[in-house]
């Protein structure tokens, strides 16, 4: 619904092979982790691998197989959280990062067994700050 607010612009951060960077809530309700159900990484056209995102909000780090039964920790539209992974940012200069989000709407039901689900996903232009 709103995806180009998604990645915070201005929040790439490198920690030796590992990016960060700062997303917002792409839905006007706030959603429990468990609807947070997968995201990518992108720095540079490097994807950084599944098995190295974390996703860390209300100061908790996560994973997604972590999330996906997680109902007590929410993520709220004024609220930021990280996602990080293991993709090297090098050089000085700007670099393109893209965000994928897939999200789970619980409650908007489209058929007897399935809730909406949302694609979506932003690119930015921004330099990295080192950590």
């Amino acid at each position: 619904m709103i995806p180009d607010r998604i990645i915070e612009q201005g929040t790439l951060v490198n920690r030796a092979d590992r990016a960060s960077v700062e997303v917002r809530l792409p839905w006007y309700r706030a959603l429990p982790g468990s609807c947070i159900a997968g995201a990518k990484l992108t720095v540079d056209g490097i994807e950084a691998p599944s098995e190295s995102l974390r996703w860390r909000m209300n100061g908790r780090d996560f994973t997604f197989e972590e999330l996906s039964t997680n109902i007590d920790e929410w993520w709220f539209p004024v609220d930021s959280a990280e996602l990080s992974g293991d993709v090297p940012v090098s050089g000085e200069g700007d670099h393109e990062v893209r965000v994928d989000l897939t999200l789970y709407i619980p409650y908007i039901i489209i058929s007897d067994s399935e809730t909406l689900h949302i694609e979506e996903h932003d690119i930015k232009t921004m330099k990295a700050v080192a950590a």
